[in-house]
């Protein structure tokens, strides 16, 4: 036997700890129907109120534009004729129809665009004013905002007459401006402008308050890495404020094409319930229509091509949203 083999000692087998056991598989919960289900139960009373207040008027709306719905149908001396898209046909080929259109498309799109940037300029305003300005300005814009229109309507008509109108002074004290007795309202387009100016000074508050909230969310560490790279003002708001306040803006210009296009009670009472033919809108023009030449079919035919309208505008908002959307 060598001198190797009587130093080296057997080493023994290491022992192999066992596997650790695998963890009990927690059970699966099931999702029952019924928890699927709550949601709707939820939504259940809402929905319900819906389908009875809109539901039977709009119903009531695509069945009257289809039919031949005057006085006699009105007081049952004669029934309702079905004529298909005949009423449709006479609105559409109707020249007055489309200049009412584009009226109307004009008055609300200039009243947005008033709207927003008056909204986003004042809002930029507040983040810049002492804790207490800020308050007045509030409180005057809640103070406007809840003001009811009939009321608000009211005031412009006083402010903007001709005999008496506070506005017609003020511009008189300007030099070489002779205002006094000036009718706002001899034209169409000056009334609508005045018209717009109400529409405007009822919106903009709900703009300011939408969009300063969205203010407090811009983080001030990007708008202040935006200065540090040499970006001025405009460069700040371009690039970093407006990017962020993107879907909120899309949203109120998407609210506010939609309540601008369906201006009534401005146009209604400012010409005393008798609105001229130049200052028809969409919505005054399917009144008259309906409730002035007794004409309820092609009233309610009218009102159905303004709503197809607005769900366009609602498609080309919802369609933004989902681009935001794929963004983020």
């Amino acid at each position: 036997m060598s001198a190797a083999d009587t130093t080296t000692a057997k080493v023994p087998p290491t022992r192999q700890s066992p596997p650790p056991s695998a963890a009990p598989e927690r059970p699966r919960r099931k999702r029952t129907s019924s928890g699927a289900a709550v949601p709707w139960a939820l939504l259940a009373p809402c929905l319900l109120i819906l389908a009875l207040v809109l539901g039977y008027p709009l119903v009531r709306l695509v069945t009257l534009s289809f039919q031949k719905f005057g006085q006699s149908q009105l007081w049952g001396f004669q029934p309702a004729e079905s004529v298909g898209f005949d009423n449709f046909t006479n609105i559409l080929g109707d020249s007055e129809f489309w200049a009412v259109v584009f009226r109307t498309v004009v008055f609300a799109g200039a009243a947005v665009i008033f709207t927003m940037v008056s909204g986003m300029m004042i809002a930029l305003l507040l983040q810049r004013v002492s804790g207490w300005v800020k308050m007045l300005i509030n409180i005057a814009l809640v103070a406007s905002w809840g003001m009811p229109i009939i009321v608000a309507t009211t005031v412009f008509k006083w402010l903007f007459d001709s005999d008496y109108g506070v506005f017609n002074a003020l511009l008189s004290k300007l030099p070489g401006v002779d205002m006094v007795g000036h009718n706002w309202f001899a034209s169409g387009a000056q009334g609508l402008s005045v018209i717009m100016l109400l529409v405007v000074w009822g919106a903009v508050p709900f703009v300011v308050i939408t969009l300063s909230a969205g203010l407090t969310q811009v983080p001030k560490e990007l708008e202040e890495a935006a200065r540090l790279d040499g970006a001025g003002a405009w460069g700040v708001f371009r690039y970093v404020t407006l990017p962020i306040l993107k879907p909120i803006i899309v949203m109120l210009t998407t609210l506010s094409v939609i309540w601008d296009m369906g201006v009534f009670p401005q146009v209604f009472v400012m010409r005393g319930g008798h609105p001229e033919a130049e200052f028809q809108l969409l919505t005054t023009y399917s009144y008259d229509r309906a409730f002035v030449v007794n004409d309820y079919s092609q009233g309610s035919a009218i009102a159905l091509l303004t709503v197809l309208l607005l769900m366009g505008v609602v498609a080309v908002y919802m369609r933004q949203m989902l681009k935001i959307g794929e963004v983020e």
